[in-house]
């Protein structure tokens, strides 16, 4: 139902359609083992530096919420289970949700693997109503894939985002009340949003834009008209002061984007023990390339620029990146200019995050390689020594890769691996989005 049951509106009032999976990710752990049903599940790094990234409603009873330190949750809800997460399972339920979106429109732009914009205005001349539209997808949603979600529609991206909020259910004294399902948001109902409002509920307000803006006195949405935009540039920069005097306005020009280009991949990982010396940050780095490398391949992408981050014990971080000639997806290519890159910097403390990242991405078939048989050994520039082993790697084990990735996608990701993947309990894959997405687990397990 919308803000009242007897309203559908036309596709001009309400042309934007915003959808939302209910608690994702712990929703699809529980639907694979029934047992968690009526538990307080939560998908999550477990270990001190891990965070919550998706919470069941019994844990959010709790005041359990995504983004909490899984140290906080755990204190909050003793009880607490929380589950390293597993990506290729989620991804496998995103696909099948983008397909049933596809099925009431292409005119669809993804956000993350649980929602997604809808701009429902080329469906006017088959005469669909928006409400009902909005209904019968949430049927379907629930009916194939056993999920449940949240449907707002609004004139612009804004209004959608904040109806599909108030159509989801949320706890209110420690006990769930269940939302409309689906949420129009009419006229009346932005007026008085914009009258009402946080400034933490607008688009793109986290903690510490909320923080500033609550400083300067500018709690409530109203209050955004009593200062000036230069004046809030100064504390949020000017892309954000102009985002907020629109919102506040109910203005939203942001339209829905139907292809979305993929600009990097890549692969940051937090360790429960932080790493001691480059001997260890070097080998941590081979698996990181792999992971990084299956990804491009998975999108028939090579990339131009690899880059590292180093994040230290006391937070501080650096970054390093180098730029080639041609395109690499090879995890031997990846590693050796990650490592010429890690090389260069000083490690003057243990290391608490690395990540590795590929970006300025060419098709694969496209990919202009030239061997290079005149190898200068006196050099003693190791991202040259790097480039050049690139390139001879890149062409002479295309083949092996793609035998191997065919295998793996047919037979799963631990049918063949390489003996650098083989341990004692058999051959472990990492994804790009793997066990460590959240934070590290709980290192004495």
């Amino acid at each position: 139902m919308s803000n009242s049951a007897s309203e559908d509106p036309g596709l001009d009032e309400a042309p934007i359609l915003h959808i939302d999976l209910d608690a994702f990710f712990a929703s699809v752990e529980i639907l694979d083992d029934p047992s968690l049903r009526g538990k307080p599940v939560c998908v999550g790094g477990s270990g001190d530096r891990g965070v919550i990234a998706s919470a069941s409603y019994e844990a959010r009873r709790f005041g359990v919420r995504s983004a909490m330190a899984s140290v906080v949750a755990r204190r909050t809800c003793p009880g607490l289970i929380i589950l390293p997460g597993r990506f290729d399972r989620y991804e496998a339920y995103s696909r099948r949700f983008h397909d049933i979106v596809r099925d009431l429109t292409p005119d669809f732009e993804p956000i993350g693997l649980d929602e997604v914009f809808c701009d429902l205005r080329s469906l006017r001349r088959l005469g669909v109503r928006p409400v009902s539209a909005a209904n019968e997808l949430r049927a379907r949603i629930s009916s194939e894939l056993e999920l449940r979600c949240g449907v707002g529609l609004g004139r612009n991206k804004l209004f959608a985002k904040l109806a599909s909020k108030q159509s989801k259910p949320r706890v209110v004294g420690g006990r769930l009340v269940e939302g409309a399902g689906v949420f129009w948001a009419s006229r009346e109902v932005e007026d008085r949003w914009l009258a009402e409002l946080p400034v933490r509920a607008l688009w793109g307000v986290g903690p510490a834009t909320a923080s500033k803006l609550e400083k300067l006195g500018l709690q409530w949405v109203r209050d955004l008209s009593r200062v000036d935009e230069e004046t809030l540039a100064h504390h949020v920069g000017p892309a954000m002061a102009a985002s907020l005097f629109a919102y506040a306005k109910g203005e939203d020009l942001r339209e829905v984007v139907v292809e979305r280009a993929l600009k990097s991949v890549g692969r940051d990982q937090t360790f429960a023990k932080s790493l001691e010396g480059i001997d260890e940050v070097l080998e941590m780095s081979k698996a990181q390339a792999a992971v990084v490398a299956r990804a491009l391949r998975q999108e028939s992408r090579v990339a131009r620029t690899i880059s590292v981050v180093v994040r230290f014990d006391d937070l501080t971080s650096v970054s390093r990146s180098q730029t080639l000639s041609f395109g690499i997806d090879d995890e031997v290519s990846i590693a050796a200019i990650a490592e010429a890159l890690l090389q260069s910097l000083e490690l003057r403390q243990a290391v608490r995050l690395l990540g590795i990242h590929a970006s300025s991405f060419l098709e694969r078939e496209k990919n202009q390689v030239q061997l290079s048989f005149a190898i200068e050994t006196s050099t003693d520039d190791a991202r040259e020594r790097a480039t050049a082993l690139s390139r001879e790697r890149q062409t002479g084990s295309e083949a092996l890769r793609d035998a191997l990735d065919e295998v793996r996608r047919r037979f799963g990701r631990a049918a063949l691996g390489t003996a650098a993947e083989l341990g004692d309990e058999g051959i472990h894959v990492e994804t790009q989005r793997g066990s460590h997405a959240f934070g590290p687990g709980d290192a004495r397990r």
